[in-house]
C-alpha cells in the first residue's frame, strides 16, 4: 500500500484536494482509504440510533455492519492521541493508497497544501517530509524550493504526480515501529 500525507493549515484546501483525488484514483481502478485528523470532539452517531444508545450505555466499542458498510466507534475513557501509524494499522489491508489528511507533524511523506491568500506560513521550509507543494500561487511561495510545485486546482495532475512517483510512497510499517 502507498501512503501520502496532505499537510497545511485549516482553510488551505486539503479536504477539497483529497476529495478530488479519490475519484481520480478510482478511475484508475485503485482502492483508496482516508485517514483524517479531527481537532475537535466529533461524532458520527446521533441520539436515538441503536449504536448511540450502546455507546451511551457504556460500550467501549460498537461495530455496526451491513452488506455494504462497516463502522467502528471506539470510546476512550481518557483522552488518547493515536499516531497516524496506529490509525493506518486499523485499515483494511487490501487498499492501494491511503490519503492522510492532517497529521502535519507526522513522519510520513507529505504534500503541503498552501494558499497564499490564507496568510499562513509555509511548512516546507522546516519539514523534510514534505516532498511537494500543491498551491494556487506558485509565484507567491515565500521561498524558492527544489521540491515539485503542483497545481492545487488540478487534482488530475497531482494524482498523476503521485502515480509517477508511487514507489516513494510504499508504506513500510516496520520503519515506524
Amino acid at each position: 500500500m502507498k501512503v501520502v500525507g496532505f499537510a497545511g493549515f485549516s482553510g488551505s484546501g486539503k479536504t477539497t484536494l483529497v476529495e478530488s483525488l479519490i475519484p481520480a484514483f478510482k478511475l484508475r481502478g485503485l482502492r483508496v482509504s482516508v485517514v483524517k485528523h479531527a481537532h475537535h470532539k466529533f461524532d458520527i452517531d446521533y441520539p436515538g440510533k441503536d449504536t448511540w444508545r450502546h455507546r451511551e450505555a457504556g460500550a467501549f466499542e460498537v461495530v455496526v455492519a451491513s452488506s455494504q458498510r462497516l463502522a467502528l466507534i471506539r470510546e476512550f475513557e481518557r483522552p488518547a492521541q493515536l499516531t497516524v501509524h496506529q490509525l493506518i494499522a486499523e485499515l483494511y489491508e487490501g487498499v492501494d493508497w491511503v490519503l492522510v489528511e492532517g497529521f502535519k507533524d507526522s513522519n510520513l511523506l507529505k504534500i503541503e497544501v498552501w494558499r497564499a491568500d490564507a496568510g499562513k506560513p509555509a511548512l516546507y521550509r522546516n519539514d523534510d517530509f514534505i516532498v511537494a507543494i500543491a498551491t494556487d500561487a506558485p509565484q507567491r511561495l515565500p521561498e524558492s524550493t527544489l521540491r515539485p510545485v503542483l497545481d492545487l486546482n488540478d487534482a488530475q495532475s497531482v494524482g498523476q504526480w503521485l502515480i509517477d512517483n508511487q514507489d516513494r510512497f510504499e508504506y513500510r510499517p516496520e520503519i515506524f515501529a
